[in-house]
């Protein structure tokens, strides 16, 4: 039997490093669906909607360096963009499949057909529109050659009738290429860094998710400086630490007051490895370094005075031993100081535990945080999941962290823990998922069934969208339409043959963790938080707070429920003690 163009693609996804393939087959995917079933080295993955298939893909780049996702003609491989937005802006490497409609149908309006050109180019590195079995080939190699080395996604247009064709002989490559090469800046740019550095004397580092494989050399940096580290919320998990005397904690929207003050009291603050998008929470009248692997993104965000292009490891570790010790510890201890005094006072609120049917949230994350493993892998839901993570989950021995960090994306937790348990089945698997978010995915919870994925989902059902009801009150806007009506998540979960506990009272909450957790399958905690849990930054806005203490006020005037007054109460006591 002559090689179909679905056979090469299988070898050269083999070739590249991929294990799974997460799709919902049907019409133009069906011959590769086949060819990976006779091939049998790939793992086919059936999702239940092809969003989450592209959010579990991006999970396998991000822990393992590469994945793959596909969807079928039209609706099929539209429902791909969300999750590849996410993994693009990510830098995850992800090679997609969107299979199409017979090449003599094209341009003809015909069913199910997209402009896949058009629909993919804004969320990939490499985008193109296969027409012939040659095309087709070329077209793989260069879509994961470029997913590889531009840390995004390759998205490569198939149509049925080229997937199922015999494939000629062509001149490519079937093998990939990992680049492992330095990047460093001049040794000119490395003495001025170091003069920088040494002239300024007090020195914050920020560090982001690109400091992943640099974290010892982050520490030492920051210990020859006494510099106070803070953080991105990619970046925290490394360095987010008891044992770290550095630490300062985030700066930004989920930030906290000593992670912003280090930042703007500093006289020199250097940009590790990050694209921190919250413009607002930066300095302007402090000297600001930026070290990063794409030179692109340097001053975006930042007025940026020194800038270099090199990996963190390579760039500190030829920096450091030109950089002067400085033993004056005097900011870091103030710094310190200011950080400590906030995680107390986030402690109190994990001390009160809440109320029936009101469980604070805080409680719920500082428990999971205290029980789960030293290398726990944990996906979290953007909203106020990701809030309750920034503030109570700590980096241990080989922790990991991720969400929709880049993109904002509800729903993603419970399908990223899809892609990490699936890749790592030997490591604890932690989502935390809000009740929003979780409802718009519902039904992949069958795909963790049926493929009896160990991932352990935590549902906070607050029963509302609670990060958009804060926004609302935060802008002075009513919180209209943002409560929900939830189903059973217990009911739910074990109608799919998943384990379920269920806590609605604060004594309940740490025996259901560690039942679920001790369990070996996968399992479901749904726990009802307290949906006046308030979570704004310690620093912003003069006018937002004005805002919101307004907001708060209308609430008590307008003869709202006694419930709502005490909510407004409570908030406004919270942004007093804040501040």
């Amino acid at each position: 039997m002559s090689k179909k163009v679905a056979d090469i693609l299988v070898e050269m996804l083999v070739n590249a490093g991929v294990k799974r393939v997460y799709a919902v087959t049907g019409d133009s995917l069906n011959p590769v669906n086949d060819a990976v079933r006779r091939d049998g080295r790939l793992t086919w993955i059936h999702v239940r909607h092809e969003e989450a298939g592209a959010y579990a893909a991006s999970m396998d780049a991000e822990l393992d360096g590469i994945g793959c996702c596909m969807g079928s003609s039209g609706p099929g491989h539209v429902h791909l963009v969300n999750g590849l937005y996410d993994a693009n802006r990510a830098g995850n490497p992800v090679i997609a499949i969107a299979s199409t409609v017979t090449t003599d149908k094209l341009g003809t309006e015909n069913f199910q057909e997209t402009n896949v050109t058009k629909l993919f180019d804004d969320c990939s590195k490499y985008c193109f529109m296969a027409n012939t079995p040659v095309q087709a080939i070329h077209g793989f190699q260069s879509a994961i050659q470029h997913a590889i080395q531009d840390k995004g996604v390759g998205l490569v247009g198939l149509p049925g009738d080229i997937a199922s064709a015999d494939a000629q002989e062509i001149t490519t490559s079937q093998q990939n290429y990992y680049t492992t090469s330095r990047i460093l800046p001049s040794e000119e740019k490395i003495d001025e860094l170091a003069e920088v550095i040494n002239s300024n004397k007090k020195v914050m580092l920020f560090a982001g998710h690109g400091c992943r494989y640099a974290q010892e050399e982050v520490m030492a940096l920051s210990k020859k400086l006494n510099a106070p580290m803070g953080f991105s919320f990619r970046g925290k998990i490394f360095f987010d630490k008891e044992t770290n005397p550095y630490a300062v904690g985030l700066n930004g929207l989920l930030g906290s007051k000593s992670g912003f003050k280090a930042m703007h009291e500093a006289d020199a603050l250097i940009l590790l490895g990050t694209d921190f998008p919250y413009t607002d929470f930066l300095p302007e009248k402090n000297t600001i370094i930026q070290i990063d692997t794409k030179p692109e993104r340097i001053g975006r965000r930042a007025k940026v005075d020194y800038a270099y292009h090199g990996t963190i490891k390579d760039t500190l570790q030829a920096v450091l031993p030109k950089v002067e010790t400085k033993t004056d510890d005097e900011f870091l201890k103030e710094m310190r100081k200011v950080h400590l005094d906030l995680e107390e006072k986030y402690q109190s609120y994990v001390k009160e535990k809440g109320d029936d049917e009101k469980i604070h949230p805080e409680y719920v994350a500082a428990l999971i945080d205290q029980l789960a493993t030293d290398d726990a892998i944990f996906t979290v839901d953007t909203g106020m999941s990701a809030v309750w993570a920034a503030r109570y989950l700590k980096g241990r021995k080989n922790r990991y962290l991720t969400g929709s960090f880049n993109h904002g994306s509800m729903a993603n937790a419970m399908p990223m823990a899809i892609g990490a348990g699936l890749g790592h089945p030997d490591r604890q698997v932690i989502a935390l998922c809000g009740d929003g978010g979780l409802t718009m995915l519902l039904g992949d919870l069958m795909t963790i069934s049926q493929y009896q994925i160990p991932v352990k989902i935590i549902v906070f059902n607050n029963r509302s969208l609670g990060m958009v009801k804060l926004e609302m009150e935060v802008e002075g806007y009513p919180d209209w339409q943002t409560d929900m009506e939830n189903p059973d998540f217990v009911k739910v979960a074990e109608a799919m043959n998943i384990k379920a506990w269920e806590a609605k009272e604060p004594n309940q909450v740490n025996a259901a963790i560690q039942e679920a957790f001790y369990h070996e399958g996968p399992a479901l905690i749904n726990i009802y938080t307290d949906p006046a849990a308030l979570a704004m930054p310690p620093e912003i806005k003069f006018e937002q707070i004005k805002g919101f203490a307004k907001s708060m006020s209308k609430l008590m005037l307008n003869g709202r429920s006694a419930e709502a007054i005490d909510n407004a109460k409570s908030n406004i006591k919270y942004l007093k003690e804040l501040f």
